[in-house]
């Protein structure tokens, strides 16, 4: 007699296999338990797993263990999201455990129940209706007191009526005159403002997205201030009007409140977000609320590729090149990527934007495989910046910055404008030097300088975290002469703060935008006055600076001579996104590229033929040298406390992937990463290299079972990378 069904179990442990256990007590496994959330004994300990099938025991019955109990009612992953997971954990060769676990919020992936979905509101109780004329005028709290009589408001749409609105409400709170409660977010429908008349070129691209029945993926390649968000605008409410769901990716947390802010008074619904920025039990949220179909528009960073979508209509993703959608530990997904397949299985167009599309998805675009949309002008009557570019060699320089720099800069003040100071490096210098004895601070744990902070003082490590003081004496040579070399923003920053004392002087980068809408507040602080901007390219992205009218590139031959061979890729994308945040007004902009390479080709070509030019020079480059998109890699790291482990590893993984059979398929390594020691840990890798996708796959499947297996796999940390975006 056949025994009873058991439970094939996907639990976030780091091994490629389901594992079996008996049913809860008083439950009989069926097919309809798939993707509901189990709590199961492990060990010693108790995990959170999610049914992934059903079916015979590999072993007698009596030697499994029991579930503890379903968490959920109905399955939690189902239909599309658990067959699209299923695929990433195939094309990633990652345990589904683990893939499943990387789709949840942190709350549900810890077992914690299913959260409800209700939009947080304010409304004035009736002692704050009674007491709203004993307010003082033109206060916060009476100004929100004036706002909520009426009737209850979302905080989303208290966020785009009044600034600093939350202070007021807590005042209003302690006072008993106002309280937070909870409100159907179908029941919340804000003012929708109108938009401005579409120019042909954004028309046609609409028009050809509304067209597109089933999948179809566009490319939308626009040039910086072309409009490209009017299109999604457009090809958003299109998709509400016929009752879909929109989800729409944004490359970095700093381009969140600025989307959903315009999205919110465009779109007239509820726009949920989905960051991580936001604490878990709102990320749980806005994921249950898509899931129940209530979220009809959802903007996030790259983890939001995995919100349910059970009306879906489009996905939308803005700056598809920008390599923040890569995920760079854990399961190494592309959001980007998984959101095309997610498209596909969703039968949904997707509309990818850049001004700078990445090399692949230009390659895939003259292939026929992305449609093509061009916006070849800036909207309404914003003009293109004029480059130029600056030859510093032999020239005296202040904090970096050119005689000629610094007089452009002060112009633009004088005349009224804003000014932007790119420069891809924070902190105040890279290297802090002895100049008697040549001695440099080093990280203890990483073949890294460490990066001087607050204007001298500290001393960080930008790859482990790792922190000190610096010291007052040189610790070789015992002297004093301890100098800061190279330029950070700090260093910037006070250098231009002392240079021009009447000017507002911000600087934005990590360490002064990690609070909530930190960056947001940051950018309102210098409103419409003359003001000089110091940033990383947390500033490069997507910003719109309407006073813009000068961008200075302080950090440009950093890029060019870099052993990446997506280095000159990353190099101009970003030239070509911060040098589009001037002149997206009626004033002109300029951009002014310092360098001591003035006749680098890079350059040359950038200047004369524009990222076109550029892009299809290297790709021609990348084909001969059968790099991506011409060539398919993997990239299989290994760490341990002693180098010799990790080269045991990589060896015996090398020798794993040989005996499957790579043929046609090129094994590099094992070699050094380019960082050797990070964080304590000597670091190898070995890096596959295959003219076809379906072969490298075919050879990880056959070897991965075995590289699990090895020996050596227990004394080291090892992952595997498929479609690296580099190689460090």
């Amino acid at each position: 007699m056949p025994s009873a069904p058991i439970l094939q179990i996907a639990l976030p442990v780091p091994l490629p296999r389901a594992f079996d256990y008996l049913p809860p007590a008083g439950h009989d496994a069926c097919a309809s338990d798939v993707g509901r959330r189990v709590r199961v004994p492990f060990g010693n300990r108790e995990l959170v797993g999610v049914v992934a099938g059903t079916g015979p025991a590999a072993a007698q019955a009596s030697d499994l263990r029991q579930a503890i109990a379903f968490l959920d009612q109905a399955p939690l992953l189902h239909g599309e999201l658990l067959e699209s997971l299923r695929w990433l954990a195939r094309y990633t060769h990652a345990p589904l455990g683990e893939v499943f676990a990387t789709a949840l919020p942190a709350i549900l992936r810890h077992g914690e129940p299913l959260p409800e979905t209700h939009t947080p509101a304010w409304r004035l109780t009736a002692a704050g209706q009674a007491g709203v004329v004993r307010l003082r005028a033109g206060t916060r709290p009476r100004r929100l007191a004036d706002l909520l009589a009426p009737a209850p408001i979302s905080e989303d749409s208290l966020d785009l009526k009044m600034d600093q609105w939350r202070s007021a409400a807590r005042a209003l709170g302690k006072r008993g005159f106002a309280e937070r409660i909870a409100l159907p977010a179908h029941g919340l429908v804000a003012d929708r403002l109108p938009g401005p008349v579409l120019n042909p070129e954004q028309q046609a691209a609409v028009d050809a997205v509304r067209a597109s029945e089933g999948f179809a993926a566009w490319l939308l390649d626009g040039v910086t201030g072309s409009g490209k968000t009017e299109v999604y605008l457009a090809a958003i409410a299109d998709c509400l009007a016929h009752g879909r769901q929109v989800l729409v990716l944004v490359p970095e947390i700093g381009l969140t409140p600025q989307t959903l802010a315009r999205f919110r008074s465009r779109l007239g619904v509820p726009v949920h977000a989905l960051h991580s920025g936001l604490n878990d039990g709102e990320r749980a949220r806005a994921w249950m609320a898509a899931a129940r179909g209530e979220a009809r528009v959802i903007v996030g960073t790259r983890s939001a590729v995995f919100v349910p979508l059970p009306e879906p209509g489009l996905i939308v993703i803005d700056e598809e090149h920008d390599g923040s959608y890569k995920q760079l530990d854990g399961i190494r997904y592309h959001a980007r990527d998984f959101a095309l397949v997610r498209a596909k299985a969703l039968d949904v167009p997707v509309l990818l934007g850049s001004a700078t599309p990445s090399l692949e998805t230009l390659h895939n675009a003259n292939g026929g495989r992305y449609g093509y949309l061009r916006l070849g002008q800036r909207a309404g009557d914003a003009q293109p910046p004029q480059v130029r570019v600056l030859d510093v060699r032999k020239r005296a320089l202040v904090a970096g910055l050119s005689p000629e720099m610094l007089q452009a800069i002060g112009n633009a003040l004088q005349a009224g404008g804003q000014v932007l100071v790119f420069k891809n490096r924070r902190g105040y210098a890279p290297v802090l030097l002895c100049h008697d004895c040549g001695w440099t601070a080093h990280c203890r744990r990483c073949d890294s300088a460490m990066t001087v902070h607050a204007g001298g003082r500290r001393l960080q490590c930008h790859h482990c975290g790792a922190r000190q003081a610096a010291p007052p004496a040189c610790p070789d040579c015992g002297g004093l002469a301890l100098q800061p070399q190279g330029i950070g923003t700090e260093r910037l920053e006070e250098a231009l703060r002392e240079r021009f004392p009447d000017v507002p002087v911000v600087r934005i980068d990590r360490g002064t935008t990690q609070r909530r809408d930190g960056l947001g507040k940051l950018l309102a602080s210098v409103g419409q006055l003359p003001a000089i901007l110091i940033g990383t390219q947390i500033l490069a992205k997507g910003h719109d600076l309407p006073h813009l009218t000068l961008v200075v590139v302080v950090g440009v031959d950093e890029g060019l001579f870099s052993s990446d061979f997506r280095a000159g890729e990353k190099l101009v994308q970003q030239l070509i996104q911060v040098a589009g945040r001037a002149g997206r007004a009626s004033k002109r902009g300029e951009v002014w590229l310092q360098t001591h390479h003035p006749e680098h080709p890079l350059l040359n070509t950038l200047i004369a033929g524009g990222y076109r030019a550029f892009a299809e020079g290297e790709l021609a480059l990348r084909e001969a040298a059968g790099f991506p998109p011409y060539a398919h890699l993997a990239l299989l790291r290994a760490e341990a406390q002693r180098v010799e482990a990790v080269q045991a590893f990589l060896s015996a993984a090398r020798r794993a992937l040989a005996a499957a059979g790579s043929d046609g398929i090129e094994l590099h390594g094992p070699l050094p990463a380019p960082m050797p020691r990070r964080a304590g840990m000597q670091r190898m890798q070995l890096l596959l290299s295959a003219p076809q996708r379906r072969g490298l796959h075919r050879l990880l499947d056959a070897a991965l079972p075995a590289v699990y297996e090895l020996p050596e796999a227990r004394k080291v940390r090892w992952s595997l990378d498929v479609d690296p975006v580099d190689l460090y």
